[in-house]
């Protein structure tokens, strides 16, 4: 099962970089717009005949037919460039719900042979947290398939994030540490995977929508070209807020569920370690996001950069703290 999991990861990623591939030529053939030149109406009048007037052709005429023909043959050009961009939108789709599938069942079985739910390091953290990412702008896609060119962005943070896990943060199953053997491990650990997870997705919106909006603005130089041709910035901030007007609850559960966890495993609730240091930091910094949304008087940019800044907390508790620092929370296996 463990070989299996680890083959069911390396396949997704490559599914989850052909799906980025395929977005890709999408993102660089969709926006072709069939051009419509008009044909300037002449009337051709000839001489009067016996009483009757007849139409002669002229060698306008027979340029007006070419400008026409040509004008027609552009449009289906471009036709064709729409359908094909459809189509590799399409499979970027199903490339992505494929990778998916590849992705959950590499986590199940990981689960199988660890004989426990696959959450007891960082590399099976990343995957958890990956995962909740992609599963979650697949329901995005179906209850709002206009966002669709965003999976660009989406399945290249996926690509980096799977691989990472995979060639840097992977451990060998171990059994869990004594501390996580509790059912609070279930409780606290699923809800702040589900949080990080919608975090995740809710970042690359917020990311998009800071380069549309100046893109909007006029702005032609790097990095707001890359916005080009990703939906409206107003749609993007509305799903920005969305998503993380959603997973703040759950992540606040989350942090009062391991507060309560804390005091059953160390006697107190609270010490101030680097972890809970850096979750309370991303608590308050979500929290005023969410504040500064509902406060008509701040800018959207603003405000979205809270939100970034939020996510940017969130690596830092994951890889950071795991990696830099020691505490009663040291659990990355690395």
């Amino acid at each position: 099962m463990s070989a299996l999991s680890d083959q069911m990861v390396s396949i997704a990623t490559l599914v989850y970089l052909l799906a980025m591939i395929s977005h890709a030529v999408e993102y660089a053939l969709g926006n072709a717009q069939a051009r419509t030149v008009a044909a300037p109406a002449r009337e051709l009048v000839g001489a009067a005949v016996g009483g009757s007037a007849s139409v002669t052709p002229t060698g306008d005429g027979v340029a007006a037919g070419e400008r026409l023909s040509a004008v027609g043959g552009a449009a289906g050009q471009n036709g064709r460039t729409t359908s094909r961009a459809e189509l590799a939108g399409r499979v970027a789709v199903g490339l992505t719900a494929l990778g998916a599938v590849l992705h959950l069942i590499g986590l199940v079985t990981r689960g199988i042979a660890a004989d426990r739910m696959p959450w007891g390091n960082m590399y099976e953290f990343v995957l958890t947290v990956s995962f909740i990412g992609v599963a979650a702008w697949l329901v995005v896609l179906v209850k709002v398939p206009s966002l669709r060119r965003l999976g660009l962005f989406l399945t290249l943070v996926m690509v980096l994030l799977v691989a990472t896990a995979e060639l840097v943060l992977y451990t060998p199953i171990v059994p869990l540490v004594p501390a996580l053997n509790s059912y609070w491990f279930v409780v606290h650990v699923s809800t702040v995977v589900f949080a990080s997870g919608l975090f995740l997705l809710g970042a690359v919106p917020a990311v998009a929508y800071l380069m549309r909006a100046g893109y909007e603005q006029g702005k032609r130089s790097f990095p707001y070209t890359l916005a080009k041709r990703l939906p409206a910035a107003a749609s993007l901030e509305r799903l920005t807020f969305v998503l993380h007007a959603f997973s703040f609850p759950i992540f606040t559960f989350a942090v009062i569920a391991g507060a309560i966890w804390a005091e059953a495993a160390w006697g107190r609730p609270w010490g101030w370690d680097p972890k809970e240091t850096w979750s309370f930091i991303s608590w308050v910094i979500y929290a005023g996001y969410l504040h500064a949304r509902a406060t008509p008087s701040v800018k959207r940019n603003v405000a979205t950069w809270l939100a970034i800044l939020g996510f940017a907390t969130v690596l830092m508790n994951l890889f950071g703290v795991n990696i830099f620092f020691e505490g009663l929370h040291s659990y990355a296996g690395l």
